[in-house]
């Protein structure tokens, strides 16, 4: 077997093991990347909440990021949750020399429980240096100060999200006629990615998954168009994976390894 890419994920710990880091690592895993981190914040959470959150230094986050770099060709990065804004300082000034190639944000704010992860100050450090925004509907909200819900919603968050300087946006979690409907906002043009809605209690983490899988696509070498395309497939093959699973009392994980390329 050839040696596989690299990509980095900078990200918060979930000790749930469903999103973060965790939800992360394995979705490099499972698309045949070499996954490395950087992670900015330890949680304590299940798949009922989040009980507990500690910053980690940025300075601690910053030579994580160098420590990967100096040493391992990082071909793609991911960013999720950031922790405060000593963090996001860290990470926009590598994203601002160039250092952090097909960068790829999930402007992490809330945790599918609700429980609010991030504040906008610290996710607008690093938005115009992204190649990708990944926001679902509710991060899109916050963005935008306006109820995003319906497609059309969806379509005015993207164009204003990308006026800040992120090249393409993709507003997630919309739903219309049976299907999961994402919003893509590239080059000023709308495109909509549809496919089946599963219906399920198990959707801890997905975001996370989404925007990793993006990330290693790009690694990989795909294109955006052809990266969102797989990256959407690959998570709605991990909700109907664990459809049936009994993990925790809460919202449970996805499938992220019943996937085959």
């Amino acid at each position: 077997m050839s040696t596989p890419p690299v990509a980095l994920t900078i990200a918060g710990s979930d000790s749930g093991g469903g999103a973060g880091i965790q939800a992360d690592l394995k979705t490099f895993a499972a698309l045949r990347v070499f996954g490395t981190s950087a992670i900015t914040a330890v949680t304590a959470q299940n798949t009922r909440g989040v009980l507990d959150v500690h910053s980690l230094p940025g300075a601690v986050v910053g030579a994580q990021i160098d420590a990967v770099r100096d040493d391992m060709p990082v071909a793609a990065v991911k960013i999720g949750m950031l922790g405060d804004l000593a963090v996001a300082d860290e990470v926009a000034a590598r994203a601002r020399d160039g250092l952090l190639p097909n960068l790829v944000l999930d402007p992490v704010l809330y945790a599918t429980s609700g429980h609010r992860l991030g504040a906008l100050a610290v996710v607008e450090r690093v938005l115009p240096f992204a190649l990708l925004v990944t926001p679902n509907r509710d991060e899109a909200s916050a963005l935008v100060g306006a109820p995003v819900h319906s497609p059309a919603e969806m379509v005015s968050a993207a164009r204003e999200i990308a006026s800040t300087g992120a090249r393409h946006v993709v507003v997630t979690g919309g739903e219309e006629d049976g299907a999961a409907v994402d919003v893509l906002w590239t080059g000023g043009e709308v495109r909509f990615l549809r496919s089946p809605w599963v219906r399920t209690e198990n959707d801890h983490g997905t975001g996370c998954t989404f925007s990793a899988a993006v990330a290693a696509l790009l690694a990989h070498g795909d294109d955006l168009a052809a990266a969102l395309t797989v990256a959407k497939r690959y998570v709605a093959t991990g909700l109907r994976g664990a459809r049936d699973w009994k993990v925790g009392a809460g919202r449970g994980p996805i499938d992220h390894f019943g996937w085959s390329v």
